[in-house]
This record gives C-alpha cells, structure tokens and sequence, in this order.
C-alpha cells in the first residue's frame, strides 16, 4: 500500500521538489463527478489545509528513507503539525479526513472513531492495573506509537474532566514520540468544555491542543448527510403509547426469532448493564435503562460489538432538567450510528421535537440530525 502511494507521488512530482498541490482535490472532483457527493467550495479550502499536511508528512517520510536513522522519526514526524477539522453537524468533516488519510503515504496509520479509542484506552488502563507496572499512560502511548505514527480521529469530544486529564498526558507523549494526530470535530477546541468542576484541568489540555496543531474551521450551509434522505416509517414510532410499546415487543420477537422476553445482564469493566431483553444479535431495553443509569461511552460501544438491533422504548421529551439523560442519549446514538447499528424506537415526539430548546444546541443538532438519518432507506441498507 505504501509503495503504491508513494509512487503515485513520485509520478506526479520529485520528492521535496514541488510536490503535485492538488491530488487530494483531484481526488474530490472525481468523486463530485461520479455523483458521489455534491461540490462545495468551503470543503475544498478545508481540503487545503490537509493537503498541506500530506504533502509535509511525505517530505518527512522521504527524508527518514534518505537519511535512515541517523534522525529520529520522532524528530522528523515533530516538524509535521497536527490538524484539528472542525464544523457543523453533516459538512463533510468525515469525507475530508478520509481522502486525506486513504492518500496518505505513512505506512503505521490508523483511523478510529474517537468513542472507540476511548473505550481503548480505559480497557487498556483496566487490564494494565491488574498485570503491568509503571506509569499506565507512557505505556498506553508507546504501544499506540508502535502501531500507528499518524492517527486520525472521527468525532473527536471530551465532555468529562476525567477523561481530558488522561488525553493531555496522553497527547503530550505522543507528541513527544512523534505521533501525528488529525481529528475531526463538531466544536472549536475552546468550546470543548461546557462547564462543571475544574474547568483548569480542562483547560491546560485545551491549551496545549491549540499549541500543537493547525485549527480549521469548514463551513457550510447544508447537513448533506441528509440531502437525498429516504425514509423508511417503520423505525421510528411515535407518541408513546400501549399500542407502540406492543408494536416494539412484537418486533423484538420478530427480529430476535424468539417469543419469551428474558432480562439480560452485559457487563462492562466490571459493571453490569440490565437489557429487557436479548437474543442472538438483538437488544431490547428502555430509555430509562440505558440514558437514566450513570453509563458512557465504554458502556455504549460494548453494546454495538454485541448487538446489530437496538429496540429503544419509552424516549422521553428532554427538558433542561434531563441535561444529563440527554447527553448520554446523544452519546448512544453516536455509538450507534458510527458502528451501523439499526436503532427501532418508540418516543414521545419526533426528532426535531425531542430536545427542549435550553438543552445544548451541540446535542440537539448531531443527535436530531443522526435520528432521522437512521430511520433512512440509506442508512438501514448500510447496516446489512
């Protein structure tokens, strides 16, 4: 893979002697006229600032050939600048970073959906406290290191203090070591943090992510995941009541081959999550179940490795009182929609009716936006 890359540039330019400045727009124009997506100006000046970057990391690799190891790849990758993509919900954020990392001639390169790596770390910090010695985080980054010198993260947000302490130690290893992060974001890095304790914890992550990296901001006008939206009415059913709690048990039997609906009970780092109901690759539970209980992330992408179907009941109307609900239901349906899980639900009210207005706007655009999505012909036919 890497050859080929490399000599897709070397055919195009001589390393380090003008490098071909437009292959990742060459890349976009052929897929704006295969109809693959719709052309878009700001998504082509955001395309810039990544190729920028692909064009300093491929300087860097062919100087590493040239010279060996008498510099260090840390040494080399340090020079290449991390690049942080942010914009609204459905702008192409997504599709940029994968041109971008699909042309990229690093041969230890990943790309992960942040939830996912974070589910990664806390599982790999869980088993190192009970088998390893020393400093947990500088392991963590040597390993991650070890395996990839360019990581390119999908979604990227913190919300919990906890979570960006560790990132910070994290990060600045990484750093360190020569590792190249590209992320993909819905907020600016100084909206991050939305308030709560120690906000200066927060802060000196934040801080020291602005000082390594490139911020790029894409804007648009259209959420284009939902331009050519079809929707398939038998996903979602709204208002809750006897009838569509029936509808939502007989489906469970449907899908699940199975008529009696026993609890199960999955267990995540040492807790343990109560479904209504499970067989094979199906789920059955309650809103309350799963977004009023004090779970996150590592508890929702648990449920995505063992579940195809999530049937959700009883979604509620979220008010400002129910910020916290609302929150982890924002970060399940993340979950679900990065892992292609088909979500069947019942709620109070339609997607763009469930969110009290006083609730974060951040939630209420990508949530609202993914719910209808995954009620799509579209969507539905991704996840077979």
């Amino acid at each position: 893979m890497f050859k080929k890359l490399l000599h897709k540039w070397q055919s195009a330019a001589v390393i380090g002697e003008g490098l071909h400045p437009g292959l990742l727009e060459k890349c976009y124009r052929e897929k704006v006229e295969d109809k693959q997506i719709d052309y878009d100006p700001a998504q082509i000046e955001a395309l810039k600032a990544l190729q920028k970057l692909l064009e300093k990391l491929l300087i860097d690799n062919a100087q590493r050939q040239k010279t060996g190891f008498n510099k260090s790849r840390a040494a080399l990758l340090r020079q290449s600048r991390n690049l942080y993509l942010f914009g609204g919900v459905g702008f192409g954020k997504s599709m940029l970073m994968d041109l971008f990392y699909e042309n990229c001639p690093i041969e230890k390169k990943r790309r992960v959906h942040f939830h996912t790596f974070m589910l990664e770390v806390h599982e790999f910090s869980h088993h190192w406290r009970k088998t390893g010695n020393g400093d947990v985080i500088l392991a963590l980054a040597e390993a991650i290191n070890k395996q990839a010198s360019l990581l390119c993260f999908d979604e990227f947000h913190v919300i919990d203090v906890a979570n960006a302490v560790i990132l910070d130690r994290l990060f600045r290893r990484l750093y360190e070591l020569g590792t190249v992060i590209v992320s993909t974001s819905n907020r600016h890095p100084d909206d991050l943090y939305q308030g709560g304790i120690t906000p200066e914890l927060f802060q000196a992550f934040i801080e020291r992510l602005k000082e390594v990296s490139d911020i790029v901001e894409l804007t648009a006008e259209k959420d284009y995941r939902l331009i050519h939206v079809k929707i398939a009415n038998t996903v979602y059913n709204t208002p809750i009541t006897p009838e569509t709690r029936a509808i939502m048990e007989n489906r469970y039997r449907e899908l699940a081959h199975c008529v009696q609906l026993k609890p199960c009970v999955v267990t995540v780092l040492g807790r343990e999550i109560t479904l209504a109901a499970a067989h094979g690759d199906v789920a059955l539970s309650s809103f309350k179940a799963l977004c009023e209980a004090p779970l996150g992330p590592a508890d929702y992408l648990k449920l995505t490795g063992l579940f195809k179907t999530l049937i959700l009941t009883d979604i509620p109307r979220l008010r400002a009182d129910n910020h916290d609900e609302a929150k982890r239901f924002s970060t399940l349906i993340d979950a679900l929609y990065f892992h292609n899980v088909v979500l069947i639900c019942s709620a109070e009210a339609p997607p763009k009716e469930l969110f009290d207005s006083e609730i974060n706007a951040f939630f209420l655009k990508r949530t609202v936006s993914r719910l209808i999505e995954m009620q799509s012909e579209q969507y539905l036919n991704r996840t077979r």
